[in-house]
């Protein structure tokens, strides 16, 4: 199946990968949202579960190896193209921890950093990815214990 102008949606992964304070993000090096900031995450392949496509997708884009600490929330991504739909993800979105390594962009991605949780409103982020990445501050990171609000 296509990813542009798919049959159905396609599920996909994305990963807040925490080392402290500091959330991992991608610059995309493929549309949708080519050039854009992000998670790291990409399509689930058939036979793999949620958390090894996690951990896969990290792998390839960034080279680091983390482990998963849990489901933050499930979005749609629908881009529509006139009266079509130019791509549809159902996104399920995992939290991780930083085991090791160093963020190399590869595979999809065109850079990888760390960024504090405090700086990531400078990176334009789509408002669904810096909501996620602030319930995940909550639930798995650096605020987990300050009430989300």
């Amino acid at each position: 199946m296509t990813r542009q102008f798919p049959s159905r949606p396609i599920p996909a992964i994305g990963v807040v990968v925490w080392k402290g304070d500091h959330v991992l993000l991608i610059q995309r090096g493929k549309p949708p949202r080519a050039g854009s900031w992000s998670l790291p995450g990409g399509a689930q392949k058939l036979g793999e579960t949620v958390f090894e496509a996690a951990i896969r997708e990290v792998t390839e884009e960034t080279g680091i190896q983390i482990e998963t600490l849990g489901l933050i929330d499930v979005i749609d991504s629908i881009d529509r193209d006139n009266d079509s739909i130019e791509y549809h993800y159902t996104l399920i979105d995992i939290g991780a921890r930083w085991l090791s390594g160093t963020p190399l962009a590869a595979d999809d991605a065109i850079d990888a950093r760390w960024v504090a949780l405090d700086d990531i409103g400078a990176f334009d982020l789509w408002s669904e990815t810096e909501r996620i990445i602030r319930l995940s501050a909550h639930l798995h990171g650096p605020c987990r214990n300050i009430p989300y609000t």
